[in-house]
């Protein structure tokens, strides 16, 4: 469905490091973060950094890797850093992480616990394109890939001052209620198993900031809260 195109594309047109990682039962943490190995033509260790060290990170198919390397990657995505060094890495502080799952192969795969899914800000499910969209595509790719002429717009300084600027959105208290009477409803609910945590009232907050400052307002109104509660 182009998920990794679409992870190339967004790191391209912003001007940021793009690294995959392709989950496999058998994907180590250190295939993850990097490893310290001893250079003997140095006599010293040095550390080979690992594919998270980037801006944007695609963890595809994340339903296929053991627990094991779970861990390395939500902390490293969170703080663009390399839990094994924690050296700084040379994303510039900004660091995002897309993870891809097929739900419909279940041979091979690992359900994701409910800690790890609550790490995830939002949900997108990709379908197959609508009437007149799939002709688009081949059109698009007949004479080169689209994603080869692709110039970046802006660059990781302006996107981390976009996200600055995110913060300063206005939340009136009776906004602020809303998402925390929506969140707190969720665990109280017969047909819900387990309801949403702070850290969902929380990235419900922030993407709301985000998408009123995307509508170009610097004030959240409810029906942000609503169009993202379901996301």
């Amino acid at each position: 469905m182009g998920k990794t195109l679409l992870a190339k594309a967004m790191a391209r047109s912003a001007g940021c490091r793009f690294k995959r990682i392709q989950c496999t039962p058998d994907l180590l943490p250190s295939d993850v973060t990097g490893i310290h190995y001893f250079n003997q033509k140095t006599s010293a260790f040095e550390f080979r950094p690992g594919p998270i060290l980037a801006n944007i990170i695609l963890v595809d198919e994340i339903n296929r890797a053991m627990p094991e390397p779970s861990p390395p990657c939500s902390s490293a995505c969170r703080s663009s850093r390399s839990p094994w060094t924690w050296k700084r890495c040379p994303c510039r502080g900004l660091s995002s992480s897309l993870a891809t799952q097929n739900p419909i192969e279940l041979e091979g795969t690992f359900p994701l616990p409910e800690a790890q899914l609550d790490r995830f800000l939002l949900r997108v499910r990709l379908g197959y394109p609508e009437d007149g969209e799939e002709e688009a595509i081949l059109t698009r790719f007949h004479e080169a890939n689209p994603l080869e002429g692709l110039s970046s717009v802006l660059g990781p300084a302006a996107i981390l001052e976009l996200q600055k600027r995110c913060r300063q959105v206005y939340v009136e208290n009776s906004v602020r209620r809303y998402m925390t009477d929506l969140t707190r409803a969720t665990r109280g609910h017969e047909k819900i198993k387990l309801g949403a945590s702070p850290r969902a009232s929380l990235g419900l907050y922030l993407a709301s900031q985000a998408k009123a400052a995307i509508q170009g307002r610097n004030y959240v109104i409810p029906d942000d809260v609503k169009f993202l509660a379901v996301r």
